[in-house]
């Protein structure tokens, strides 16, 4: 496995992983997954300000993580939201924690100071994942959002960088 910085050439492949998250999941709350195009904008501003890495394994990209702002506010701007998709073929196999251990370190020499990380729950695996990674849980928001017919929960998971 390597890990580097994507680039919008690596758009159609962060696409194709994140689509079934949007249509088939609750992992996102997105209700329409992104085309390449949009998907290129996201990696090259997200790339620009915090930091977007890919994950590649013979070739392919494998997964993504990447930081975002977490709010629009001038105070919160030493603060950041991440996120890290893996393709389920590759699922279970240490991509999301080697993301996580490159991307974190970029983001601490960006200046940030906390990384926060919004999870659809239940989601057994992302929370575990992200404790694993140091993450500890901050606070839930009840029934926040609805798709796919039902209310969903979102819980808070922080780490100071």
């Amino acid at each position: 496995m390597h890990i580097r910085p994507a680039t919008p050439a690596d758009a159609p492949a962060c696409a194709a992983i994140y689509a079934p998250f949007v249509t088939g999941s609750v992992v996102s709350f997105e209700t329409e997954a992104p085309d390449d195009a949009e998907m290129a904008r996201r990696i090259a501003d997200y790339g620009a300000s915090h930091a977007w890495l890919a994950a590649e394994i013979d070739g392919a990209v494998a997964g993504y993580a990447y930081g975002s702002p977490h709010r629009t506010r001038a105070a919160y701007a030493s603060s950041c939201d991440v996120t890290v998709y893996v393709d389920p073929a590759h699922a279970r196999q240490g991509i999301g924690r080697a993301l996580y251990a490159a991307l974190l370190p970029r983001l601490k020499d960006k200046g940030l100071h906390a990384a926060f990380a919004g999870i659809a729950l239940p989601n057994p695996g992302s929370v575990g994942l992200h404790e694993a990674m140091g993450f500890t849980p901050v606070g839930i928001y009840r029934e926040v959002g609805r798709k796919l017919g039902a209310w969903h929960d979102v819980g808070w998971w922080q780490r100071l960088l």
